[in-house]
C-alpha cells in the first residue's frame, strides 16, 4: 500500500529540477550568498506581483511578524488582539516585542477572527490587530479595517498560509499597515528552507524593517537600533523566483482539488466542508473539514491505518498552551474547532485517483 502524504513536493521538484539546478549553479558561481542580486530581484518581483510599494525579504514568517510590530512602534504596555486559533508564532511575536497578547474568538465557518468578538476586546491600551488568513482564506478585512479606523489601530496581516489570496480584489498582505508572509517549504509559495517577507506601503515602516533585519543598521558597522540577523539567503531567493511565476496556476489547482473534495464529501452529515467567504478567493493552503459527534480522532486513526496522512491544525488553541496558563477566559468556538478540524492531503499536483482514495476511505469509515 502506497502511503498518501499530507503534502507531496516531489512532483513540484521534478517539474522544476532543471531550472532549480541552473539557479543553484548561478548562485554558486556568483560567490554571493547573503543579500545579493537574487534577494533584490525577488523583492522587486514580489512587490510587483502583490501590488505593494515595499517588499522586504526576511529569514522567516515569524521574524516578519516581530519586525512588523516593531516597525509600527508596538512596545511594552501595548495590547495586540489576535486569534487563539492559529500557529503559536502569531501570539509569540507579540510577546517578543513586549506587548500583551489579547485573544478574540473566531467565526465558526471561516475560522478567522469574528469581528464582534474583536471589538469587545478593544481597550485604551489596544494598539494593533493581527488578523490571520487561516488555511488560505481571508479574514473579513472590510470589517477589520472599519474597526481599525474607528479606534485608530494598526493592522498586521498574518498571511503565512495565504500567499496569492485576495479580499475584494486586493492581494492579502497589502490591505493592512503591514503584511507578513512565510516561505516555509509547506506553504503555497515555499522555499526549500526558511524564509519570510514583510510588505508595506509605508516608506518609514519599510526603512525600519530593513534596518531591523540587518542588526539595526542602514550601513555596515553603523548600528542605530537593536535589530536581528534576519536576512533571506540567495539560494532561497533563487528558489522562490523560480516558483513565483507558477503560483497563480498552482493556487487555482488547489482550489480545483478542494472543490473535488467538497463535492464528494458534502453528502456526509458528519462532515462539514470548508466555507468560502464570497468576497475572497480561498487558496487552500490546507483543505480542512470539521468532523462532528466526537469522531474526528477515530477518523484520523482509521485513515492512518489506510495509509492516508492527515493533520490537525491546531489541536490546542493558543490560549490553552502552557505559555498562556494565566489566561483564564474561555474561547468556545476556537476550542470546539480544535476538537473537530482535520486537514486532508492537498497540493497543486494531487491526482484525482489519490483524492478518490481519500474520499472512499472517509465514506467507508462513516458507513461503519
Amino acid at each position: 500500500m502506497n502511503k498518501i502524504p499530507i503534502l507531496d513536493l516531489q512532483q513540484e521538484i521534478e517539474f522544476l529540477r532543471e531550472k532549480l539546478f541552473g539557479a543553484f549553479e548561478d548562485v554558486l558561481k556568483s560567490g554571493q550568498f547573503i543579500m545579493g542580486p537574487q534577494v533584490k530581484a525577488l523583492e522587486n518581483e514580489l512587490a510587483d506581483f502583490l501590488g505593494v510599494k515595499h517588499a522586504v525579504a526576511l529569514n522567516s514568517g515569524t521574524d516578519a511578524l516581530v519586525i512588523g510590530l516593531r516597525a509600527l512602534g508596538i512596545k511594552e504596555g501595548d495590547e495586540v488582539i489576535t486569534t487563539p486559533f492559529t500557529f503559536y508564532a502569531t501570539a509569540e511575536a507579540i510577546q517578543h516585542v513586549g506587548a500583551t497578547t489579547v485573544f478574540a474568538d473566531i467565526d465558526p465557518e471561516t475560522y478567522n477572527l469574528r469581528v464582534e468578538s474583536l471589538e469587545e476586546k478593544i481597550t485604551a491600551r489596544t494598539k494593533a490587530i493581527i488578523p490571520v488568513h487561516l488555511f488560505g482564506q481571508a479574514a473579513d478585512m472590510d470589517a477589520i479595517q472599519n474597526l481599525a479606523k474607528k479606534y485608530d489601530l494598526k493592522i498586521v496581516e498574518d498571511v503565512a498560509q495565504a500567499f496569492g489570496g485576495t479580499f475584494n480584489g486586493s492581494m492579502l498582505g497589502t490591505i493592512g499597515d503591514v503584511g507578513c508572509f512565510s516561505f516555509f517549504p509547506t506553504k503555497n509559495l515555499g522555499a526549500y528552507g526558511d524564509g519570510g517577507l514583510l510588505t508595506t506601503n509605508h516608506d518609514e515602516v519599510a526603512e525600519i524593517a530593513k534596518m531591523l533585519r540587518s542588526h539595526g543598521s542602514k550601513k555596515k558597522y553603523y548600528n542605530e537600533l537593536v535589530g536581528y540577523n534576519s536576512r533571506l539567503d540567495e539560494m532561497q531567493a533563487a528558489v522562490l523566483r523560480i516558483k513565483l511565476p507558477y503560483i497563480r496556476d498552482w493556487n487555482a489547482k488547489r482550489e480545483q482539488a478542494a472543490a473535488y473534495y467538497s463535492a464528494a464529501l458534502n453528502e456526509l452529515p458528519e462532515v462539514v466542508t470548508p466555507a468560502i467567504h464570497p468576497q475572497c478567493n480561498h487558496v487552500f493552503h490546507q483543505y480542512t473539514i470539521r468532523v462532528s459527534q466526537n469522531k474526528r480522532d477515530a477518523l484520523k486513526a482509521y485513515l492512518e491505518e489506510q495509509g492516508i496522512s492527515t493533520m490537525v491544525y491546531y489541536p490546542t488553541p493558543v490560549h490553552k498552551l502552557p505559555i498562556f496558563q494565566d489566561v483564564e477566559e474561555a474561547f468556545p468556538v476556537s476550542e470546539q474547532a480544535a476538537a473537530e478540524v482535520l486537514s486532508l492531503p492537498i497540493w497543486p499536483h494531487i491526482q484525482r485517483e489519490v483524492q478518490e482514495q481519500v474520499i472512499t476511505a472517509i465514506k467507508n469509515f462513516f458507513k461503519g
